[in-house]
């Protein structure tokens, strides 16, 4: 699943570790997310979403990634 994780904290400028702390999960989790190839649950996206001052949707790429699936059906 597409995420803009790494692209939101970028631009916080906090390093994958300090979202890790963040929203207390490791930093293979993060990493994880960030490469796509794990989805967060809905609570580790609701505290991402918190940190970043957004939506889940929007962090999590909502309509992207519904048009994908869309796409594949």
């Amino acid at each position: 699943m597409k995420t803009r994780v790494r692209e939101l904290r970028n631009a916080m400028g906090i390093t994958q570790q300090q979202l890790a702390d963040l929203v207390h999960v490791s930093s293979r989790t993060i990493i994880s997310i960030e490469k796509g190839q794990y989805s967060p649950s809905l609570m580790l996206a609701y505290r991402m979403a918190q940190v970043f001052h957004t939506t889940v949707e929007d962090l999590c790429c909502l309509k992207e990634n519904l048009e994908h699936m869309e796409e594949l059906q």
